[in-house]
């Protein structure tokens, strides 16, 4: 097996694991992000860390795709080659950010529970502290999985395009998904639906299958390199 063949594998893997872990970390995260009393409660917070885990994967497999195809992109485009991965490494730092920011409502929600029972303006400074942390995941939600992660697919996907490495209608399918997702950001900043929500769900499918498509052409037949010297 070849090293660019092994490359393609290794992408492949990482695109679908971005995936699992991204719609596991939203899914575990569920309880911190829409209970606005959860640092009062009884909280669920090992479903947090474990939202968190996942989080932290994603950020981890997120970077290794942009390590994973420099390689083979910069014999095409060194200069977009280094720009995806940098900003992959953006899109990681940023879902970091707000893993942090998740963790530090559990870390409210422990010390509350480990005193006396908050009442009156303590309870109150305890759920607007709590609320704050969870706007601020929310933002970094918006801004790296969405406007990042659109600016990175149109670059990969205008990559894959001009060289052929994959077939073009896998590329399209990149270029449509990176430009509804920015879109969908840009919609959701201004205030024209919640982020979570079907429309925003909507514009974000054709990214989910422009990223699952690449990795099962990647698993299944590599990149076609031959295609833009033909």
């Amino acid at each position: 097996m070849g090293s660019t063949r092994r490359t393609a594998i290794v992408a492949g893997v990482l695109f679908l694991v971005t995936e699992v872990a991204a719609i596991g970390g939203l899914a575990l995260y569920r309880p911190v992000l829409h209970d606005t009393g959860y640092v009062l409660g009884s909280g669920a917070d090992t479903r947090v860390f474990l939202g968190a885990l996942c989080e932290f994967v994603l950020a981890l497999a997120v970077t290794g795709t942009g390590a994973a195809l420099y390689p083979v992109l910069r014999r095409r485009n060194e200069g977009a080659a280094i720009g995806y991965v940098c900003g992959r490494l953006l899109e990681a730092a940023v879902i970091v950010v707000g893993i942090i920011s998740v963790l530090s409502v559990v870390t409210l929600r422990r010390q509350a529970e480990g005193t006396a029972a908050p009442t009156g303006a303590d309870g109150s400074s305890l759920v607007t502290a709590g609320q704050a942390l969870v706007a601020f995941h929310d933002w970094t939600f918006l801004f790296g999985p969405n406007f990042v992660l659109g600016a990175n697919t149109l670059v990969l996907a205008g990559l894959m395009y001009t060289s052929r490495l994959v077939p073009r209608s896998i590329a399209v399918l990149g270029l449509v998904g990176g430009t509804m997702i920015c879109a969908s950001a840009t919609a959701v900043l201004f205030g024209a639906y919640e982020q979570v929500s079907v429309a925003g769900s909507l514009a974000a499918l054709p990214v989910f299958a422009w990223e699952v498509t690449l990795a099962v052409r990647l698993l299944g037949k590599g990149f076609d390199e031959g295609a833009d010297t033909a």
